[in-house]
């Protein structure tokens, strides 16, 4: 059995002729940088969002860090965030001059808890960044009651949620500004890098857009510094493409989550993501959290890579231990949650293609390493 962690080429093979279509397109166009093909996409985006504007950038952390910047963070602010997530979210934070506050997780739904929150929300406090991890929804509802509590602004990570919705609302419409990923193995992935931010708000979608082209209003007038940060056509006319598919897409990510689900919860010491009632994620991965001691992260992954199934570990070191955030002066302990989910938390293999016979399989390796170890330890010496 060979089963990847993501399959982006199944996924191109099921659309193989619009996507070629799509990149001959751009390479007889010319125009490779910006131009029609990223506007329309932007226009898409928005649409597809329920925002009034999309503006398109070379990465999910570029999308950040712009959002950032364009919502008035600057040296001396500070942004609360989660500990448990890519580095991404609080790199870009950090990039602004700002200081990350971490904020330890719900242990349900790996997302920032919104009851610890306030307590973290000083004088310098700005902005909340809520991450939408494994492509759950955070508690939005309770995190902007707090925003407009504190007259602060809302970042939301969507880089994982692409398509989910919270109470019926897109990711990304709900804060001031949502920042998205195309990185390849997202629900929506380019054959690159990518980003975007959206939002409902006129100011920030313009100063995101003089912030990615080096600061300038107009060929070479300059307003403030910026950076290069452009999306490119090829990334644009490849991901209209994809557009038109994700809903199917995330429908396919939710029958394979539920199956998983179905068959991971008959074995004891395995707990299968929790789902909110109020939310439709988009399951972008599919992380389960190992509660049994007999089974042991590292081990299990090997017996399954042995079989050809490749797993991930989403995110084996808090943010707040990392070295980079030594400064900070946190320690082990801090965020007993974010510790103990960075111990047992192991991704499975998630995409539209993958079989309902691979899942099958999947969890019978699981289940068969779980029970070789049970007999190992009951065996007479």
């Amino acid at each position: 059995m060979n089963v990847p962690l993501v399959d982006v080429k199944a996924q191109y093979d099921s659309i193989k002729a619009e996507l070629d279509v799509a990149i001959h397109r751009v390479v007889r166009s010319g125009q490779f940088i910006l131009g029609p093909e990223v506007k329309a996409f932007e226009e898409e985006m928005a649409a597809y969002c329920g925002t009034k504007y999309a503006v398109g950038v070379a990465s999910g952390t570029d999308a950040l860090h712009l959002a950032l910047l364009a919502c008035g963070i600057k040296a001396g602010d500070e942004v609360t965030t989660t500990p448990f997530t890519f580095i991404a979210s609080a790199e870009s934070i950090a990039k602004c001059g700002a200081k990350p506050v971490f904020v330890d997780i719900d242990p349900k739904t790996y997302n920032i808890d919104p009851a610890q929150i306030e307590y973290k929300i000083s004088k310098k406090t700005k902005a909340i960044l809520p991450v939408h991890l494994y492509g759950q929804p955070s508690a939005m509802e309770r995190i902007l009651e707090l925003a407009r509590k504190h007259n602060l602004r809302v970042i939301e990570d969507c880089a994982q949620a692409l398509g989910a919705e919270y109470k019926g609302r897109k990711v990304g419409s709900l804060g001031d500004v949502g920042c998205l990923s195309f990185f390849p193995s997202k629900s929506l992935g380019a054959y690159g890098d990518g980003g975007m931010v959206v939002t409902n708000n006129a100011g920030i979608a313009e100063t995101v857009r003089i912030l990615r082209v080096h600061g300038s209003k107009s060929s070479y007038q300059h307003v403030m510094h910026g950076f290069n940060s452009r999306l490119d056509a090829l990334q644009a006319a490849i991901l209209r493409v994809k557009l038109k598919y994700l809903d199917r897409w995330n429908e396919l990510r939710h029958s394979k989550a539920a199956l998983y689900t179905r068959l991971l919860t008959a074995i004891d010491g395995i707990e299968p993501p929790y789902f909110d009632k109020d939310c439709k994620p988009s399951c972008n991965y599919y992380t389960i959290r190992l509660k049994d001691s007999r089974l042991n992260r590292a081990e299990l992954r090997k017996h399954l890579e042995s079989d050809g199934i490749q797993t991930m570990v989403y995110y084996p070191l808090s943010l707040h231990l990392q070295e980079v955030y030594n400064y900070l002066g946190h320690k082990p302990g801090d965020f007993p949650q974010s510790e103990l989910a960075q111990e047992q938390v192991l991704t499975l293999p998630m995409y539209p293609e993958l079989l309902e016979q691979q899942i099958e399989e999947i969890v019978g390796e699981i289940k068969k390493f779980l029970y070789a170890r049970i007999s190992c330890k009951h065996s007479p010496k």
